[in-house]
């Protein structure tokens, strides 16, 4: 694929190593994103791909290095201010509320971008009106951009799996991220699933300036179709990067990651 605006890091990793005990889990990781460029992680299980997403989430605190966004240090920035600066995660297992129905879900969300009070929200009356009419447009939107205009007052712990990665993915757009993380968005999903999660992925890089998204996914074909970058990683360490076809025929990738068989990016 080809980059779609002038590149310029978003994001950076510099040296970042992490430690479960006396185990190394990630050793010397050193990773740019780009602005918005779809970079692909991909290795094989164990490698450590989560715990990078962890690390940049904010849930795990590297033990050596540092990471950068937008130039900040965000090493040691607690998790819960994450979504707050400009960066949402949707997870490799769905985490919704699943008593509530999608509208709520997407709403909960804008739970960053709120400014009123109890009390005004209490009386629901002049700026806190106003604010609610605000927050439920851009719900809106991402409602029609997502196609699930029909369950949108549908429980969500009733819907398809599918569907409720779809919602999922509409929850993380709802924080309006400049940095989207994918953690296996279309694991457990079939063909046609697959499809549709992919062309949302790439509409929301056309369609969203600026944004950039890291994605963690097993699906190599579907890595190698939509990527414009991928990072290989393997025993905690950067094995390989590089564009798709680069990456395809990389001995050292087919050697430790994608078998005898390789993989022709289109």
């Amino acid at each position: 694929m080809t980059m779609r605006m002038e590149q310029k890091n978003i994001l950076r990793i510099d040296n970042m190593s992490l430690k479960f005990g006396g185990v190394d889990v990630l050793n010397g990781i050193r990773i740019d994103v780009q602005t918005g460029e779809l970079l692909a992680i991909i290795g094989p299980n164990g490698a450590g791909k989560t715990c990078i997403l962890n690390c940049i989430n904010g849930f795990y605190h590297p033990n050596t290095g540092k990471i950068f966004y937008k130039n900040t240090n965000i090493t040691k920035i607690p998790s819960h201010r994450i979504a707050s600066i400009g960066i949402a995660r949707v997870f490799q297992n769905i985490e919704l509320y699943t008593g509530l129905t999608v509208l709520e879900n997407l709403m909960a969300a804008r739970h960053i971008r709120m400014r009123q009070n109890i009390f005004e929200g209490a009386i629901f009356f002049g700026r806190s009106r106003k604010e609610e009419i605000s927050h439920r447009k851009v719900v809106e939107e991402i409602i029609d951009f997502l196609e699930i205009q029909d369950i949108r007052k549908s429980i969500v712990g009733t819907l398809s799996y599918g569907l409720r990665k779809r919602v999922e993915l509409g929850r993380a757009l709802a924080l309006e991220p400049s940095i989207l993380l994918l953690d296996e968005p279309m694991a457990g999903m079939n063909l046609e699933e697959k499809e549709d999660m992919s062309r949302f992925i790439l509409d929301i890089l056309e369609q969203r300036t600026g944004m950039s998204v890291v994605l963690v996914e097993h699906d190599i074909g579907v890595v190698m179709d939509i990527a414009d970058r991928i990072i290989v990683v393997d025993n905690g360490i950067v094995l390989a990067e590089g564009l798709p076809q680069q990456i395809a025929t990389n001995p050292d990738v087919i050697k430790a990651y994608l078998g005898d068989q390789e993989y022709v990016a289109t």
